[in-house]
């Protein structure tokens, strides 16, 4: 199903619709979480994460935040905007860095069920066509294999989804839900929550963690 048949289409427009590849081509070396936001999404992947698996870093920068030593996954993909960023990733595997913009095409360049689990930390507020990106995810996992999406209440504004921007960080987690929901046969949607509801410091950074598998035996095939 498109992002078109779901939504209207003003809900993906964005203030600087201008190329994404002139945005990013200068490499950002920082964090866009704070210490214990990135210890809550480290902990996360420690929990859900396949530990030896496959592992697609989607819309990969720098940092992935995946707890390699106790995960130890046999491979990691980054697929994101900026090269260098990627190459200076210490998860990533030698050789597999790929940029692709996923608003341009947002057909992933993998091989269906190839990947043991994918995550998207931080960045699902830029995706213009998150139900066709979803879809993919879901194609390219095996059976069994777990998306994880994350994020908190920072962006760059300019670049983040018009529907993004005028809702809460609860319409948030209701919307990536929606995204599961519509893009592919998820299965149910699960959540881990840091904000000042769940005990966190009001100093602190939230975080939303949401995730879904890919049945095991999978019907659509």
């Amino acid at each position: 199903m498109k992002t078109t048949d779901v939504f209207p289409a003003d809900y993906f427009i964005r203030d600087d619709d201008s190329d994404d590849a002139n945005f990013y081509q200068t490499p950002r070396m920082v964090v866009h979480l704070d210490d214990p936001a990135i210890e809550t999404l480290a902990s996360c992947y420690a929990d859900t994460l396949p530990k030896d698996g496959a592992i697609l870093d989607l819309m990969s920068s720098w940092r992935s935040h995946i707890p390699m030593a106790h995960l130890t996954p046999k491979r990691v993909v980054g697929l994101g905007m900026n090269a260098d960023e990627m190459v200076n990733n210490p998860a990533i595997s030698d050789g597999d860095v790929w940029v692709h913009n996923l608003n341009q095409n947002p057909k992933l360049p993998f091989a269906d069920g190839e990947f043991d689990a994918a995550v998207c930390a931080v960045s699902v507020q830029y995706l213009t066509q998150p139900l066709e990106v979803f879809a993919e995810v879901y194609r390219v996992l095996k059976p069994g294999g777990v998306f994880i999406v994350s994020f908190s209440n920072r962006c760059f504004p300019q670049k983040a989804t018009a529907v993004w921007q005028v809702t809460d960080d609860a319409q948030h987690v209701q919307l990536v839900v929606t995204y599961f929901q519509q893009s592919a046969e998820w299965g149910e949607a699960a959540a881990r929550i840091k904000n000042t509801e769940t005990g966190a410091s009001a100093a602190e950074d939230p975080l939303y963690v949401i995730w879904a598998h890919k049945p095991e035996a999978d019907d659509s095939e």
